[in-house]
């Protein structure tokens, strides 16, 4: 059966370790656009810090799709209209804060348009965060949050730190939220009915596809949700060798155009 849909990861995936993407996996995101195929770009970015690559790869098209926030929002990239949206509520805002400050860990917030601080002495994650994503960067206290839609939220620190704080979080925590490490520095807190796999799951069955004409391509334990959601899981030469385990397809590495190889190969 062919593959109609592709979730494509963009750091250590789609792009290579420049951040750039190479003219392989540029033409073979066109033919396969071409051919019919959905290309769904899959991040943990908002919509405004992935514009650049979603208009660079003619992905900015009536019927164009792209999984935001880690699978918090599913928007219709020429609109931006969310067809998807699982935000987290002022609870567990509170609850989210309460514990950065239990654990002395800082924390920001994100909404559809603004970073939001609670900390004073503001991270460098956060200032990091503005920067990759575009956002403005604001400090709020947790009473002036409450009027805010809140995507996600982020435990921020250095990664041996980090990892400190991971092991004592709440059982709760757990059961209650999404928790997704997406880099060595931050650890990502979403709304329990958000994640990448669910979002491939849901886009999937708006468009009537089948599950087995899906596919995912990633590198990261925080691509592990939609690997684990399609029919054709392909993990990138350079990726995580626990993630290898799950791929039904090996491709090549970022740096040798794997996702236009595992295109080539298993979609066209």
């Amino acid at each position: 059966m062919s593959i109609k849909l592709v979730a494509i990861d963009i750091d250590g995936t789609l792009v290579n370790n420049n951040r750039e993407i190479t003219p392989e996996v540029f033409e073979a995101i066109q033919k396969a656009k071409a051919a019919g195929v959905k290309i769904v770009i899959a991040t943990g970015r908002p919509l405004l810090g992935v514009k650049n690559i979603l208009e660079s790869l003619n992905l900015l098209d009536a019927g164009d799709y792209v999984i935001t926030y880690n699978g918090a929002l599913v928007q219709a990239t020429a609109t931006g209209e969310a067809f998807i949206d699982e935000p987290l509520t002022y609870d567990d805002y509170l609850d989210i804060e309460m514990e950065s400050r239990r654990l002395k860990t800082p924390l920001h917030s994100i909404t559809m348009s603004t970073i939001y601080t609670h900390n004073r002495n503001i991270s460098k994650y956060s200032i990091n965060e503005a920067y990759i994503t575009g956002l403005p960067l604001k400090y709020r206290t947790a009473e002036e949050m409450a009027k805010h839609e809140i995507i996600k939220m982020m435990y921020i620190d250095e990664p041996e730190k980090l990892d400190e704080t991971i092991t004592k979080l709440p059982q709760r925590f757990k059961e209650r939220y999404t928790i997704v490490k997406s880099t060595p520095f931050y650890l990502e807190i979403l709304n329990k009915n958000a994640s990448k796999g669910l979002a491939v799951q849901h886009l999937a069955e708006k468009l009537g596809i089948s599950h087995e004409e899906t596919m995912a391509i990633g590198d990261e334990e925080n691509d592990r949700s939609m690997l684990e959601a399609v029919g054709n899981p392909v993990v990138m030469a350079n990726g995580n060798p626990e993630l290898k385990k799950i791929a039904k397809y090996i491709t090549k590495s970022n740096e040798a155009s794997g996702v236009a190889h595992a295109i080539n190969e298993w979609v066209l």
